[in-house]
């Protein structure tokens, strides 16, 4: 049986980097991000302004006319030209079955950098060609459908009321057969690496389920792998499942925050992230408002 770590607020502030008087912004962690389309420019809007305020020294945003333009009116700090990352996230608010050229020309380099990359929606179908380290963040369904579209045939299909019955066994069965490091989304977390760690993380109120949640979540962890590259680089798959658990803890946390009690959206979690992290930072007690 596998045996699943809790992972809390303890855990979580021992994977939040805090500048020092030398840093500049390309030490504290340079993230790349192709999400976003034509259809769905808030998604990237969302990852943006979530990474941002986590604590990325910069933010690399590669995406299609019309999500770029609304990132630069929320968050004129954010640079459009390529250029090196130390992480990628990719994926959110794409939609894998219409992908333009150009946008899979982008999520194709970002595969291909050799960095760890952070795989949401639209782009779950390319986490296995990666370079680099992969840790993937879908729910239920998306999991269902990434092990379907791997498995050898029909009869190792697995559904979304499968993953639900048990989504700690799935997750860390899908890590073994993928090779990645799975965040599978829920109101218990469940992070699972390949012959590594097993991290639960059971945080922030049932509110959290609202459109644009998870675009924030995978701002998050873009951000939290950017600036823990070298213990990436160092550690791989182990660092990448404690950066995810302390991305969901720090995403759960922050709707609590949001909420307090009544109903949020996605922004207003991105809101609440630096308020979490600062208490994280502090070591207090991060009482909800």
């Amino acid at each position: 049986m596998t045996q699943w770590r809790k992972w809390g607020r303890d855990e979580a502030r021992e994977w939040i980097a805090v500048p020092q008087e030398s840093s500049d912004k390309y030490t504290r962690g340079v993230l790349g991000i192709v999400t976003g389309s034509e259809l769905y420019p808030g998604a990237a809007v969302l990852g943006v302004e979530a990474a941002s305020r986590t604590g990325v020294g910069m933010i690399r945003y590669l995406g299609a006319p019309r999500p770029s333009e609304h990132v630069l009116q929320r968050r004129p700090e954010v640079v459009t030209a390529p250029g090196r990352v130390q992480a990628w996230l990719i994926g959110s608010g794409m939609d894998a079955s219409s992908r333009p050229q150009d946008d899979a020309h982008r999520l194709r380099t970002a595969v291909r950098d050799g960095t760890p990359v952070v795989v949401d929606a639209g782009a779950l179908d390319l986490a296995t060609r990666a370079s680099g380290p992969v840790v993937i963040t879908p729910h239920y369904r998306e999991l269902a459908a990434v092990l379907a579209a791997a498995a050898d045939d029909d009869s190792d299909a697995v559904t979304a009321d499968d993953i639900a019955a048990d989504p700690g066994a799935w997750a860390a069965r899908a890590a073994e057969s993928l090779g990645v490091t799975v965040l599978l989304k829920g109101h218990t977390t469940y992070v699972a690496a390949p012959d590594g760690p097993r991290l639960s993380v059971t945080a922030g109120p049932s509110w959290l389920a609202t459109a644009g949640s998870g675009d924030v979540l995978g701002g998050v962890l873009g951000a939290l792998v950017a600036t823990h590259a070298r213990e990436v680089d160092e550690d791989g798959h182990d660092a990448l499942a404690a950066l995810a658990a302390t991305a969901a803890w720090v995403h759960g946390r922050a709707g609590e925050r949001a909420s307090r009690g009544g109903p949020i959206v996605a922004l207003d979690i991105a809101g609440c992230l630096p308020d979490v992290v600062r208490d994280l930072v502090q070591g207090g007690d991060d009482p909800i408002p």
